[in-house]
């Protein structure tokens, strides 16, 4: 059931509008919409960029289960599945730290830690109404 979430094939993410409860596109939460993300990707390469991450799972997973058997990768995909749900509230930006500590990336440098200042975020909200749409009261 889990190993089933990885071996699917690759979702196009982030290039459709995001419909709220009634139908209508949630300007609020998604910001407004233009005809520039609606389009297919610019380039050939956009798309295996953008799921590079993904990629590189998947074939670390299939290795690690031609090794060790199914069981190796079925007990990370929990570990991750289980680091990805600790977090700050909603208004908070989360370093998911246990996160990039499973995954081997909290020794290297990237692109993410020197300009993902939580600071110079654009993603400031009003603390009360995110965490009612987090637990479900809006």
């Amino acid at each position: 059931m889990i190993t089933g979430l990885l071996f699917c094939s690759v979702p196009v993410t982030g290039m459709g509008q995001q419909v709220g409860a009634y139908g209508v596109q949630d300007t609020l939460r998604s910001g407004f919409s233009s005809v520039k993300n609606e389009l297919l990707p610019s380039h050939a390469l956009e798309l295996s960029e953008k799921n590079f991450q993904l990629n590189q799972d998947k074939m670390n997973f299939s290795n690690l289960r031609n090794i060790q058997g199914l069981h190796a990768p079925l007990k990370l995909q929990m570990e991750y599945r289980a680091a990805r749900q600790i977090q700050r509230l909603p208004f908070l930006q989360s370093s998911h730290l246990a996160l990039d500590t499973l995954k081997g990336n909290d020794e290297s440098i990237s692109f993410e830690d020197i300009l993902n200042d939580p600071s110079q975020s654009e993603m400031v909200g009003e603390p009360h109404i995110m965490m009612e749409y987090k637990l479900g009261l809006m």
